[in-house]
């Protein structure tokens, strides 16, 4: 598990912010392990920081706006994808004015003094979300969609299709240890000509101009429109370049567009407040479907959080021990054998398998047309599985026998019906002395906790 970071030094950026068109000052200073990254409105009396978080989201309009009481913060994704290429998992961030600045329309500024000053590590480890298995999720509402899988390092990849002649389909891939200063970072946001009046009207990018984005138009624009425009950005002897370019700018790359997304992206998903272990695949990503993402991807590390520890289960998951080799271990026999795989066996855990038929005699009685698997049994099959370690520590384990003394702390969570496949998980809370066993015992079925409880049992040789 890596460790957390801060910025080694204090960093202050001055700009423009692109909504509300004033001087804005943004200053980030190293915080403590576990504080996250967190902003604070200078401008507003008795203000408090709060952490980038995505329930903080309040508008995702042309931009990630997060708001905590009467704060709020817009235009936040750039600097966040700064810090979260660099790593960067604590931050206190003063911003005053209400907006993060646009600066050049990209996150280079931001990730250029963030190289520059560099990582500080914490004793603390990183918060981590692993991606375990294929997911799909779509927001409804923007039509974004995202592919997850599972992957040894973190990998995002943009593809965009807007139907468009002047930004043909373009995809784009970040990884671990890629060079995002040189080929993400400088990639600016952009707009279309014909949208473009339509925000200005909206009074929504008072601070924008002809430096700090790229202006894409699929026809011909009128002389007027020109007119309009080259008022409203300053800019004079605008033209449209043959690749459907405003000559404001010229491209970084041919597929900057898909880039910028990707950045957009990646400072969005800094809103988990958790590092992503997998590969995310984006397609037609924005800033309302990836706050949708975040919230999902929020409830999968919750998730995580409660199972950590849970063992990984398949058909494919080697055996150190079968049946025949348990009933060496441990005396039971059908029909009170309640384990039949051991998939791991150290000198303090053991992880033992159960699959639940039908079949089993239990069923007749408990309960007839309901069949639910005994809460008693599954701290029976816990015990057995825990016996298996207890009996692995001694010479000759066939003469020996281990002996409930008590359970505490027990708990049934879920029911347990045929068809499931416990994994049952025995740790030692304390080393073995005079043949006493004290060990936390958790079954599991599927990505849930059904039954948990400590299990205090004896070795005692056989008569």
């Amino acid at each position: 598990m890596s460790k957390q970071s801060t910025i080694a030094k204090e960093i202050t950026f001055e700009g423009v912010g692109l909504h509300n068109g004033r001087e804005v000052t943004v200053c980030l200073k190293p915080a403590e392990a576990n504080t996250g990254i967190r902003f604070r409105s200078m401008d507003i009396k008795d203000s408090q920081f709060f952490k980038a978080d995505v329930n903080c989201v309040s508008s995702t309009n042309r931009g990630t706006f997060l708001e905590k009481g009467n704060q709020k913060i817009g235009t936040v994704e750039h600097l966040l994808s700064a810090l979260h290429a660099a790593d960067i998992d604590n931050v206190d961030i003063e911003v005053n004015n209400g907006e993060i600045p646009i600066m050049d329309g990209s996150a280079l500024a931001f990730s250029e003094q963030i190289s520059q000053v560099g990582r500080e590590l914490l004793e603390a480890d990183q918060k981590e979300l692993v991606i375990e298995k294929h997911m799909e999720f779509v927001d409804e509402d923007s039509g974004s969609s995202y592919i997850l899988l599972p992957s040894l390092e973190t990998e995002y990849v943009v593809m965009i299709d807007y139907g468009s002649k002047s930004i043909p389909k373009q995809f784009a891939n970040f990884k671990q240890g890629d060079n995002y200063l040189q080929e993400i970072a400088p990639c600016r946001t952009f707009v279309f000509a014909q949208d473009l009046m339509h925000l200005l009207d909206q009074d929504l990018i008072k601070g924008g101009d002809v430096s700090n984005a790229i202006i894409y138009s699929d026809e011909e624009l009128s002389s007027e429109h020109i007119e309009k425009l080259s008022n409203s950005l300053g800019k004079k002897d605008l033209k449209l370049s043959t690749q459907g370019v405003l000559n404001n700018v010229s491209l970084h790359f041919e597929n900057e567009a898909a880039r910028h997304k990707l950045l957009d992206l990646i400072g969005d998903l800094k809103l988990l407040g958790a590092k992503i272990k997998g590969k995310i695949i984006a397609r037609k990503p924005g800033h309302t479907g990836n706050a949708a993402l975040v919230k999902f991807l929020k409830k999968e590390l919750q998730k995580q959080k409660k199972l950590k520890g849970r063992p990984i289960y398949s058909a494919m998951t080697p055996i150190s021990h079968d049946v025949e080799a348990i009933k060496k271990l441990i005396p039971h026999r059908y029909p009170f054998l309640f384990v039949e795989r051991i998939i791991e066996l150290t000198e303090t855990k053991v992880v033992g398998i159960k699959n639940v038929s039908f079949n089993e005699q239990i069923f007749q009685g408990h309960f007839p047309g309901n069949p639910v698997f005994p809460g008693v049994l599954q701290m029976e099959a816990l015990a057995q599985t825990g016996g298996i370690l207890a009996l692995s520590t001694v010479e000759e384990p066939e003469k020996y026998d281990t002996y409930f003394l008590k359970m505490d702390n027990v708990k049934f969570k879920q029911k347990v019906v045929p068809g499931d496949t416990m994994i049952l998980k025995m740790e030692l809370l304390s080393p073995i002395r005079r043949g006493i066993v004290h060990m936390q015992g958790t079954v599991y079925v599927g990505d849930a906790i059904v039954s948990e409880g400590e299990l205090t049992a004896q070795i005692v040789k056989s008569r």
